[in-house]
């Protein structure tokens, strides 16, 4: 019995090698379009001061609010990778293509991919994890960037993106914005010593976890740590995560693959067990979310009665939102000026809020990079990561 679930886990971790590591075979970018006008950046300096790629997740459903996100997160300097599940019927794909393709700013700027052959992933399994990971060896070929953000379409931003470059052009190029802690508690019951394996790694219907009967003891080469799933990664960090000069993030990752949810696992362990990278950590996701009492397995949905604790909390993201509530139009209307189902408001485009998409097209001139008009909610977010940075708090939240 012991023999065959050792087999049976080396196989499957072998797969979950070939489909992070050999990415240019399963899920090459697809870029839907063509930039319709020359748009010459100038070269005197860095169009802006820090620059994000996204990942933006979604599922069967999803579409109008992915569509709704992609355009509040949409800004010129920073660059957006698209994955749906697998799972999703293939109408939805052609849906999501069709959005991005007849978007004229898209086009034109060229910032914007889809992935085209998109992977099944499971609910608690590492093949999320692995979507991740995935997405970050492609955006760091296609593009330079700063920082990389993982959202899912039942994110919502609640500063601009003039907002969010502003208050990240201060800091440390360095950080990792990973929560964490090595305080499991009862999941180092539940998730440390059990064993599952993932069927999408192997199958092209999707299905639960399957749960090994044997399990495991804890680990000595490493120790364990827990978080958030949602993560805000340096380059060198993502870079490290991918190519790993030592062998530690190709260890943890073969770990990581028969682990529940290994997602809000897989990069705290990782970071605070590098010596490298573990005095890089702010111990904060960005994300405002809330849960019941006692928590369930997903966060409360958001409402309008959470909007002013929202804003209060300075933080940029929050999760989950259901399809079109009415706290979207809110945020859309007093905190990101986006009308019309436009664009959230920038110095790139001012017009949007008044003229909608293609005035923002049409606008769209080389000098425009590089001009940043940043309201109440990019000093608010600058309020809170002066207080996360700050030497109080920095060194004493970090990997213990």
């Amino acid at each position: 019995m012991d023999i065959k679930i050792l087999m049976i886990s080396f196989i499957l971790t072998s797969l979950i090698f070939s489909l992070l590591y050999i990415p240019t075979h399963l899920a090459k970018p697809l870029t839907i379009f063509r930039q319709s006008k020359a748009l010459v950046l100038p070269k005197s300096r860095e169009p802006y001061p820090a620059t994000f790629a996204y990942l933006i997740s979604a599922s069967k459903g999803d579409v109008p609010r992915l569509t709704r996100a992609l355009r509040a997160l949409y800004h010129p300097g920073n660059y957006y990778l698209i994955h749906i599940d697998h799972g999703a019927p293939e109408s939805e794909h052609k849906e999501i293509a069709k959005f991005v393709s007849g978007e004229p700013v898209f086009g034109q700027v060229g910032n914007v991919w889809i992935v085209g052959k998109s992977n099944l992933v499971t609910y608690r399994g590492p093949t999320m994890l692995a979507t991740t990971l995935h997405a970050i060896s492609v955006l760091l070929r296609i593009a330079k960037w700063d920082w990389f953000i993982n959202l899912s379409a039942s994110d919502y931003p609640l500063v601009t993106q003039d907002d969010l470059i502003h208050a990240f052009s201060a800091l440390p190029k360095h950080l990792n914005f990973i929560q964490h802690s090595s305080h499991l508690g009862w999941k180092l019951n539940k998730r440390g010593k059990p064993i599952i394996i993932d069927p999408a790694l192997h199958s092209r219907n999707k299905s639960e976890i399957w749960w090994v009967i044997k399990q495991r003891t804890l680990p000595t080469a490493f120790k364990l740590y827990t978080g958030s799933a949602w993560t805000i990664l340096s380059r060198s960090f993502a870079e490290y995560s991918i190519v790993g000069w030592d062998n530690l993030p190709r260890t943890l990752l073969l770990y990581y693959t028969n682990f529940v949810s290994s997602p809000e696992g897989y990069f705290q362990t990782l970071v605070c067990n590098s010596e490298d990278y573990r005095n890089t950590t702010v111990n904060h996701d960005l994300h405002y979310i809330t849960w019941d009492t006692p928590p369930k397995q997903h966060p409360r949905s958001l409402g309008l009665k959470d909007y002013r604790r929202m804003v209060l909390s300075n933080r940029p993201f929050a999760r989950k939102f259901k399809q079109n509530d009415p706290v979207l139009n809110k945020i859309d209307r007093e905190i990101l000026k986006r009308r019309h189902g436009g664009f959230a408001y920038g110095g790139w485009c001012l017009e949007d809020g008044n003229k909608g998409n293609d005035s923002c097209s049409s606008h769209l001139k080389s000098e425009k990079f590089g001009v940043l008009r940043p309201g109440t909610g990019g000093r608010r977010l600058r309020s809170l990561m002066t207080k996360l940075v700050s030497a109080q708090n920095f060194g004493k939240r970090q990997c213990k």
